[in-house]
């Protein structure tokens, strides 16, 4: 994990945190308990692509189109706890994890319209599909950016994905996969935004193919 990953959160939370919490909890107190319950989260056994490197890579992502997101403080809100709640056996991580995002805005004293559109963030990741929002797009093409890398890096990706549902044997697991693999390439475009459409949508779709030939 980057320290820019932990800096980034920190400088969030500063710039947020209204001092509600009862004493003797300080500000310190609840910047280190909050960065705690996410770091904790996505380094839990089991967990191998769903980690704080996937949070960094988004990071990395999203920064470079900063300029055109409209609130940027409630994309790394949601990038934060996006999959903080992530259960291979479950199928309300998503909103779960908009869940838990929100009784924490709500804990730092965030404005209403910032949690709401933070839950709608995260809520979208569910099915990556277009919405009205241009900073949600931007979000979950940042969530998608993984499938259109280099081969190699898509592959360790696949690799480590098939490890986190470890739990179904391959009878289960590979017509899973398959459906999700032809849900991506059935949709017009994977990536909603043009920034990242032109950056990754051909490498992308030749990674999902070959994946799928490959099964």
């Amino acid at each position: 994990m980057s320290q820019r990953l932990k800096t980034t959160f920190i400088e969030l939370v500063s710039a947020h945190w209204d001092g509600t919490r009862a004493a003797p909890v300080t500000m310190g107190d609840t910047l280190e308990e909050l960065w705690q319950e996410i770091a904790s989260a996505y380094t839990k056994r089991r967990r191998y692509y769903h980690t704080l490197h996937h949070l960094d890579n988004m990071l990395g992502q999203l920064e470079e189109v900063r300029p055109l997101i409209g609130r940027w403080e409630v994309v790394l809100f949601s990038l934060y706890y996006h999959d903080i709640v992530y259960n291979p056996l479950r199928k309300d991580n998503e909103e779960k994890s908009a869940e838990l995002a929100g009784q924490r805005l709500v804990q730092l004293g965030v404005d209403a319209p910032a949690i709401v559109a933070c839950r709608e963030q995260i809520l979208a990741t569910k099915a990556h599909d277009i919405r009205l929002s241009p900073d949600t797009n931007y979000f979950t093409d940042a969530d998608l950016s993984i499938l259109g890398a280099e081969a190699a890096v898509y592959d360790a990706y696949a690799r480590d994905v098939r490890k986190e549902y470890a739990i179904y044997p391959d009878i289960v697991y590979k017509p899973g996969r398959k459906k999700v693999l032809e849900h991506f390439l059935a949709m017009k475009r994977i990536y909603k935004t043009d920034h990242f459409f032109g950056r990754l949508e051909q490498k992308a779709r030749e990674n999902l193919r070959r994946e799928l030939e490959g099964r």
